[in-house]
């Protein structure tokens, strides 16, 4: 399978991660989002929607969306448990990165990493720290009660929100101040078979 992405992108990133976890061969093939590879007829072919990371599973067709993904791929795995009440609680935490986290923390991180922090951008930067403090604080209630964010067993929810926490900082938020997030990536971080970012 082949797997369209951007190395520094954290929804790519999860993706990348479930494969080396799990020990899935895959090809990577590198998307430059900034310079419209993901606006090209070819890529809409794809992916209507012009987003990475996507997944090619040749005659199966294509799978985007991150969280999507990596639950297809770790489906029948301890990373994503086959019983109904274990799956709603990790996509109760996905839904929660994608309109709770990623908002302002992801979007924080695109405009410091990729655009260098433009001046006409910077109201906007600002305007993202006390959301992403709200989700953060959030975690760290739920990361103190137990060691994975659905209980004491890592799921695909703690590599949705590992994604974008972990190289939080790039976005203007210290996480000094949460230290079970702190011990939480640590975890995440000492799993055999773990891959950094880059």
């Amino acid at each position: 399978m082949k797997i369209y992405g951007d190395s520094q992108s954290g929804n790519c990133y999860k993706v990348k991660l479930v494969c080396h976890l799990l020990e899935l061969e895959y090809e990577w093939v590198d998307v430059d989002i900034l310079s419209g590879e993901t606006r090209t007829e070819q890529f809409l072919s794809c992916n209507p929607n012009g987003k990475i990371p996507l997944l090619d599973l040749g005659d199966e067709g294509y799978l985007a969306e991150s969280n999507a993904i990596i639950n297809y791929l770790a489906s029948g795995s301890s990373l994503y448990p086959s019983d109904a009440l274990s799956q709603a609680r990790i996509q109760q935490w996905q839904f929660f990165e994608q309109y709770s986290h990623e908002p302002y923390i992801a979007v924080a991180r695109f405009i410091n990493k990729y655009l260098g922090l433009p001046s006409e951008r910077a109201e906007e930067y600002a305007a993202k720290q006390a959301g992403g403090h709200k989700a953060l604080k959030v975690m760290e209630g739920q990361l103190q009660r137990s060691d994975y964010l659905t209980g004491n067993k890592m799921t695909t929810a703690d590599i949705s929100l590992y994604a974008y926490t972990h190289v939080a900082h790039e976005g203007g938020f210290d996480l000094g101040g949460y230290p079970a997030i702190q011990a939480w990536l640590g975890r995440v971080a000492a799993r055999n078979g773990f891959v950094e970012m880059l």
